[in-house]
């Protein structure tokens, strides 16, 4: 006989079976129900500060295990406060829940306290939402709920739980769990795909996102090995072939004549691996219309007349990998590889040269080069950096590479500014054993900065450094380029940040010569707890770089 529980408890048990072990939130009157039911529970309730921070960290979370981060909120202001993170997750494809609560349902039809239809707005920026209008459906919207968020490509779901419902009895169980297996490429596309590889005269690789999900990064480093083909990751795509590879030719997205545009200019065929158009439009890499391209990846290729599929995988990404690798050996058996791995070394060594400038130079306040080339040498291959939004990210997505997957980062799709800090938090939550920096302007930094209380209380230890310019760099960046070095009025000013991390009661410290650079980011990865680390940097770098490299295409 099925046991009869309060509506909430059971929906607790359901988290439990989806396998939950933390939720990210702010809790309000209408899911007390809910909360208190937690206390029961070995899932751990993230006490935070703000409900965006809340979904950014869930954000980093469900990126960084696979699994769909939870977050929650009360209705109208904390739902409203929840939109941004929850946006964020769903273009940048990080699997994320968002529980949300709601005025009892006997109002809901009439104006009325706080009511808002908070479905509605949520459905857009969303792959699904639901309120839970009956208590006996609780196992399945959750269940619904995980699996669409976890499914590829994944994104954000939303449930909402009306607080009358989360009090009634009902007699239910949660749904057992499913692990459907995605279907194989199609054998003939497949077959297509090894015959447009062997034609082509200069290849490269595009690496998203989704390169780095379900062990795809480990059959794309087979696959570049086996073929001799360079592969250029997208911001997202950091890490999919260490930057230790010789194929590896680092990061596209940035300057309209870097070196990797004129490459992609060169190319005839481009295999795009788990690419999605939010990351870095085609018509930038494929400006004359004129490239084959093998789409590989969970969905079918989006219409776009700059994306014009020649041939598509659409399966598992790691799996279409394999079925192409396994069809190179029986095709071109005794040939491998079919291209020269040493013809793009002269231009891997100029990218390296390019990026190993004013690598050490010791101005003050310091280059974007050397801020980036100290923290690469500062952190491990396993460890996580976090870029948040601004003109800092742009020096993070061309001069930070990785030697692994997911060990970077980047708001890239729905570029929200805020994210690095709360992400910060999420990302360590994830991977205790992982050591975690979040890079952020001094307008991001202080969009979330609240929740440095929350690593403060929890003893959550990361970085966050913060670049102080006193304005909106990128913006300024952008405005510069378009209107011959005018801007508009974009300066602010800032708080003394070693006497704002004394206020949290954490440690801080403002660099005062680059010099001293090193050994303050090491002092501040030392921490037991976060820590504050401001560095003045010099923006003057952004239009040399423009100057010496075109416009500035990346979207901010």
């Amino acid at each position: 006989m099925t046991e009869t529980m309060k509506a909430a408890d059971l929906f607790v048990r359901c988290l439990e079976a989806e396998g939950v072990e933390h939720i990210f939130g702010v809790p309000g009157e209408e899911n007390a129900d809910l909360m208190i039911a937690l206390e029961s529970s070995d899932i751990r309730f993230v006490l935070c500060r703000h409900e965006q921070a809340a979904a950014f960290m869930a954000d980093a979370y469900g990126r960084l295990t696979g699994r769909a981060g939870v977050c929650l909120a009360t209705l109208g202001p904390g739902a409203t406060n929840l939109v941004t993170g929850v946006a964020d997750a769903n273009m940048d494809r990080a699997p994320l829940v968002a529980i949300i609560g709601q005025a009892a349902t006997s109002r809901l039809h009439k104006e009325s306290h706080q009511n808002m239809d908070a479905v509605a707005m949520m459905r857009p920026i969303s792959k699904w939402a639901q309120s839970i209008a009956r208590a006996e459906i609780i196992p399945e919207v959750i269940a619904k709920a995980f699996r669409i968020a976890t499914a590829e490509k994944p994104g954000a779901t939303v449930i909402e739980l009306p607080e009358d419902i989360a009090k009634v009895p009902v007699a239910a169980q949660p749904l057992p769990q499913l692990r459907p297996r995605r279907p194989a490429a199609d054998h003939k596309a497949v077959a297509r795909a090894v015959e447009l590889i062997q034609a082509a005269k200069r290849p490269v690789v595009l690496a998203g996102n989704g390169a780095l999900r379900k062990q795809a990064s480990r059959q794309l480093r087979r696959f570049a090995r086996k073929t001799g083909i360079p592969v250029v990751s997208t911001f997202m795509g950091k890490g999919a072939l260490s930057l230790e590879d010789p194929l590896s030719l680092f990061t596209a997205g940035l300057q309209g004549g870097d070196h990797i545009n004129q490459l992609f200019d060169a190319a005839d065929l481009v295999v795009a691996v788990g690419y999605d158009l939010v990351e870095y439009a085609p018509t930038l890499w494929n400006r004359k219309g004129d490239k084959s391209i093998l789409h590989i990846d969970f969905d079918p290729a989006e219409t776009d007349s700059d994306y014009a599929v020649t041939v598509e995988l659409v399966a598992d990404v790691a799996d279409s990998l394999w079925q192409v690798n396994e069809a190179l050996n029986a095709a071109c058996a005794g040939r491998l590889p079919l291209f020269d791995a040493a013809a793009e070394a002269p231009l891997r060594a100029r990218i390296a040269d390019d990026l190993a400038a004013e690598a050490a130079d010791p101005a003050f306040p310091m280059k974007p080069q050397r801020i980036l080339a100290e923290v690469r040498a500062a952190l491990g291959a396993e460890d996580i950096l976090l870029s948040d939004v601004g003109a800092h990210k742009m020096w993070v997505a061309r001069h930070y590479h990785c030697l692994e997957p997911n060990t970077c980062l980047i708001s890239n799709g729905f570029c929200s500014m805020g994210f690095a800090l709360p992400g910060a938090i999420g990302a360590r939550i994830a991977c205790p054993d992982r050591r975690v920096v979040a890079i952020s302007g001094d307008g991001g930094f202080l969009m979330n900065v609240q929740d440095l209380e929350t690593a403060k209380r929890l003893a959550i230890p990361f970085v966050c450094l913060v670049w102080v310019d006193g304005g909106y760099g990128l913006i300024k960046w952008k405005q510069q380029t378009q209107f011959d070095g005018q801007h508009s009025e974009l300066a602010f000013s800032n708080p003394d940040f070693e006497t704002l991390a004394a206020a949290f009661g954490i440690w801080g410290r403002q660099v005062r010569a680059a010099d001293d650079f090193a050994s303050d980011l090491d002092e501040a990865l030392a921490q037991n707890g976060p820590a504050l680390l401001a560095v003045p940097v010099d923006y003057a770098e952004n239009l040399k770089l423009t100057n010496r490299l075109g416009n500035l295409d990346a979207t901010i």
